[in-house]
């Protein structure tokens, strides 16, 4: 009778764990670009239920990415990344430090002296919270995923903080990610001698687009499949680019855009990547 009973107890935890066709129940990953205009803001969902958010937009954007977060029920971030002091990376964190437990959080070891950064140093004190420097070879510890920071490799000027951009590989299974915060090519190029394996199936292309970022070198190094420009409509700025789009079009990289397609939702087992919209078709990107 025991035997049987154990029996039956390895059939239903077989069914559980294993579908009909034999594999293991994988869970996803996902990855959520989300629609934050002219700035960044990085949504992650990792197959062990830790939540991550990269950066949170402008100023006027924070309700809008706490609004995106509550959508996807999340209830705390395990981890929260400021991946450099620009306000349309850093001003709406203050806002979701304020309405989430946050439990980490990550940013570049430069400073600035705009309101927005002091707002947000404000809101990290007032949560208890000390900021951990985000550097080369730094790992996140989470469950389940690689998750290391590749850049900043050293220290750099700080009339320009783009060049400190916290940049994080994530690895999942046979799938990786790139995001680029705003680097540009002085430290694309530093990356690239440090010797670290920068490869990624899907990069977040740096500074939304700017010609001072998404070097050919860079490009060469990482190999990417997608590209997601997170950018606003009509920008100022002329972003993205017509010789980064260019450039993706040379490598035939597929392009995603925040500015045409609004929030770009990436989706990976591990093995298998999809996306919630298709590709643009690269052609109809090309400036002259």
């Amino acid at each position: 009778m025991k035997i049987c009973i154990f029996l039956l107890s390895l059939i239903f935890l077989s069914s559980i764990v294993f579908p009909a066709s034999g594999k293991a129940v994988t869970s996803p990953l996902y990855v959520h670009y989300i629609d934050v205009g002219q700035g960044d803001s990085i949504y992650i969902k990792t197959p062990a239920g830790a939540d991550v958010l990269i950066d949170g937009g402008n100023n006027d954007k924070g309700d809008d990415v706490v609004a995106y977060l509550q959508q996807q029920h999340v209830d705390d971030i395990e981890i929260m990344i400021a991946t450099h002091p620009d306000v349309d990376h850093i001003g709406g964190l203050d806002t979701v430090l304020k309405s989430f437990k946050v439990e980490q959080v990550y940013a570049p070891r430069v400073s600035h002296t705009t309101q927005s950064y002091l707002d947000f140093l404000n809101a990290v004190k007032n949560e208890g919270l000390t900021i951990q420097t985000a550097q080369k070879g730094t790992a996140l510890g989470l469950n389940d995923v690689s998750a290391i920071f590749v850049g900043p490799v050293k220290s750099y000027s700080t009339d320009d903080t783009n060049d400190w951009s916290a940049v994080l590989k994530l690895t999942y299974g046979k799938r990786t990610f790139l995001f680029t915060g705003d680097v540009e090519t002085t430290a694309e190029s530093d990356m690239i001698a440090s010797k670290q394996n920068l490869r990624a199936d899907v990069i977040k292309i740096g500074h939304h687009g700017a010609k001072t970022s998404t070097s050919e070198a860079f490009l060469n190094g990482v190999k990417p499949t997608y590209a997601v420009i997170s950018v606003g409509k009509e920008n100022t700025y002329g972003h993205p680019t017509a010789e980064v789009i260019n450039r993706l079009k040379i490598h035939k990289i597929n392009i995603f855009r925040t500015d045409q397609q609004g929030t770009i939702i990436a989706k990976t087992d591990g093995t298998h990547l999809s996306f919630n919209v298709r590709a643009i078709t690269i052609d109809s990107n090309i400036a002259h």
